[in-house]
């Protein structure tokens, strides 16, 4: 079943791609749907499964070369299993929902074949996602991970006679690999340390890697905080989180489809499972944990800053999406693994509904994606309207204070931020502090979206108004779905993630830690040999804690103190549990003020602040400041290396060779074709002159 899930979507691929013109474009876009709604319906199937240990699905030998010897494997366990059921639902919903979106799409001319293209695209997207989150070594990971960032390349560059297009596709290329340049000298750093990749392997190692240092520059580096850092930096450039950032928001160019599928649910969410998976090794490195903190609060602080003044629906959106990723990593950084992982697997729902809803009005509104000429819109296009409510209240955090009663964002979200109080830890006060005020301002810009789109007067060209309409049914069909799991999905899985349930469905998945004051005994290795569950490990506090139980070689989600954290949660006081729903309600009414009570307000506002409004609508300048420091010089170096190394060192002296010296020989050569004959003898003479002199030297030598 695992194998079908893997390569249901890579098969829907190539049909769709190189198939269409025998089968025809209907059909051929039939079979990627239909692959990938098989891939979903077995991924649920799975997802209810329980598996004691991690499992390791062989298929074939993949790469053997000197001590590198990788399989090509599936990794079967709690942690696969929330993201086959993300990546799939996710994706088979957007395929569903694209034969809608894309019909007589307005960017290409009447009669190009331009539908199994893109469809083959996201389910090849699909595949890579897949092969990522199923990975059971580094290599494969890595192969996944790039995979799927030349999938985001062609379908964010999918209008391609856009410039603005392309250049949001170089964008999102070129970032990414600064990140997976990070990525990479930490598989190179792990196979130099431990002779292995497989993860098995490496997470046996842990504590041998904190207990492991090199020099650097003249400094004494711990390897495991080194490593950690070097896969954290990976994950930075994939989950678009702060300095790594500018490549999110341009991606919106490519067709909303893509948005939801590449920006709300799976690519992004990639940089999470990397640091949730490698967890065994991220344990033995307080330092990187702190910064994983301390950049994720960050991100989610400035990015929701950023989302308060902008206008395009998309970016809205999109920054939106990078507010949320901060929550994840920060959840992440205080060792509360599962939690991140919950408002993964939670925010899958609700921003791909608000993602598709966007699409859906941006469709009534023939293409203009601009909420200011919006207005009004509730009566025209009821469900998506009603489908956008339940996103917003899904991501604002509605839901009843001290009870587990609440939509899905409502109590993953609020879960990260008591754990982020009871880290009691100084990036962990700082943690909580920014996200609360993130969710403040969450709130005030997504009832702000709600506000000038379905609410007021209309705005913008009166005639677009007039013929908008509820889209296909093609496409509110996934809204629909979509707006089930935003409602329910955290309701369900709260005991599981965050609660009582937690111990039975992780089962071995999750190592826990219930403090110094408890033994656990041993753990038995691949090799049938036992290791002490206690490795020493220092809390923050200086003292030490049990990090056990561990089956070496099969953990995947390794809680450590993180357990400790999220015991605490459940016990912080109850200000703390009430201050999102406080910081919720705060921006909803504010929302309410600038948008519905006086909606001349934000305008005398941004006038009055003309800087603040500035920064934060050119969003912090960080594209500016990036051109100055690394476009521009970039630009002049190849420019530089084009006109003065190749057209003037390389082009200039094969041109001087071709027009100075070979025409002199060849005129030179060509003066002793003469035609005469006894020219030619005279010139045999000579050689045979010069030969028997050769000779004669040579033998007098």
């Amino acid at each position: 079943m695992p194998t079908i899930i893997l390569f249901a979507p890579l098969i829907g691929a190539l049909l769709c791609g190189f198939g269409h013109r025998m089968i025809g474009e209907r059909a051929a876009m039939m079979i990627a749907t239909g692959f990938l709604f098989l891939a979903a319906a077995l991924s649920w199937v799975v997802f209810f499964q329980h598996y004691d240990h991690p499992e390791s699905i062989p298929l074939f030998r993949w790469v053997d070369s000197g001590a590198l010897s990788v399989d090509w494997g599936i990794r079967m366990d709690r942690l696969t299993q929330i993201m086959l059921v993300v990546v799939t639902t996710v994706s088979s919903l957007v395929h569903l929902y694209s034969w809608g979106y894309m019909d007589k799409d307005p960017q290409w001319k009447e009669g190009e074949s331009y539908k199994p293209r893109f469809f083959a695209y996201l389910s090849f997207f699909t595949f890579a996602m897949l092969m990522l989150v199923t990975s059971d070594n580094l290599l494969q990971m890595f192969f996944g991970w790039e995979g799927v960032g030349v999938a985001s390349y062609l379908l964010i560059g999918f209008y391609y006679r856009k410039p603005t297009a392309n250049a949001a596709a170089m964008k999102a290329f070129i970032v990414n690999r600064v990140g997976d340049f990070g990525f990479a000298l930490g598989i190179f750093g792990l196979f130099f340390l431990t002779d292995s990749i497989s993860f098995g392997v490496i997470f046996e190692k842990g504590a041998e890697l904190s207990q492991t240092s090199f020099n650097f520059l003249g400094m004494d580096v711990n390897a495991a905080e080194a490593v950690a850092f070097l896969l954290f930096v990976g994950a930075m450039g994939k989950s678009a989180q702060l300095l790594l950032h500018t490549w999110l928001p341009d991606a919106m160019e490519g067709p909303t489809p893509v948005s939801a599928l590449i920006h709300a649910a799976t690519m992004v969410t990639a940089g999470v499972f990397l640091v949730c998976r490698m967890s065994p090794i991220m344990e033995y490195a307080p330092g990187t944990l702190a910064f994983i903190t301390v950049v994720g609060a960050s991100t989610a602080f400035f990015a929701a800053t950023i989302g308060l003044v902008q206008n395009d629906i998309k970016r809205v959106i999109a920054y939106s999406t990078c507010s949320q990723l901060g929550y994840m990593f920060a959840a992440a950084g205080v060792g509360v693994y599962s939690a991140a992982m919950f408002h993964l697997f939670t925010h899958a729902f609700f921003k791909a509904m608000l993602f598709l809803g966007a699409g859906s009005v941006i469709h009534a509104m023939h293409h203009e994606q601009d909420m200011r000429n919006y207005g009004n819109l509730r009566k025209k296009i009821p469900i998506t309207f009603a489908a956008m409510m339940i996103g917003t209240l899904a991501i604002t955090g509605v839901g009843i204070p001290l009870t587990h009663f609440g939509f899905a964002g409502f109590l993953s979200k609020d879960a990260i931020i008591e754990s982020t109080f009871a880290a009691h830890t100084g990036v962990g006060s700082y943690a909580f502090w920014l996200l609360v005020m993130a969710a403040a301002m969450t709130s005030f810009y997504s009832w702000r979206l709600i506000f000038l789109t379905f609410y007021g007067k209309e705005r913008g060209d009166h005639h677009t108004h007039e013929h908008a309409h509820e889209s296909p049914r093609v496409m509110t069909i996934p809204l629909m779905v979509l707006a089930v799991g935003s409602i329910f999905a955290g309701m369900i899985w709260y005991s599981s993630f965050f609660d009582e349930k937690f111990d039975r469905f992780f089962g071995m998945t999750v190592a826990e830690a219930h403090g110094e004051a408890e033994s656990h005994g041993e753990a038995t290795d691949d090799h049938g040999e036992t290791k002490a569950d206690d490795h020493g490990a220092k809390d923050d506090h200086g003292g030490h804690h049990t990090m056990g139980p561990y089956v070496a070689g099969q953990g995947a989600l390794y809680v450590g103190e993180g357990n400790n954290v999220m015991l605490e949660a459940h016990e912080v006081p109850k200000w703390v549990k009430m201050s999102p729903f406080i910081a919720m309600l705060l921006g909803f009414s504010l929302s309410w003020i600038f948008y519905i009570y006086n909606p001349e307000l934000p305008k005398r506002l941004a006038a009055q602040q003309r800087g603040l409004y500035a920064f934060l609508l050119n969003k912090w300048y960080f594209d500016e400041l990036y051109e100055v420091i690394f476009v521009r010089p970039a630009k002049w170096i190849g420019t530089f290396l084009w006109k003065k190394g190749d057209g003037g060192v390389i082009d200039g002296g094969i041109n001087g060779l071709a027009l100075g010296i070979v025409p002199f020989v060849t005129r030179t050569l060509g003066r002793w074709q003469s035609g005469y004959l006894f020219h030619y003898a005279f010139a045999m003479f000579m050689g045979l002159a010069a030969i028997i002199t050769w000779f004669v030297i040579g033998g007098a030598g």
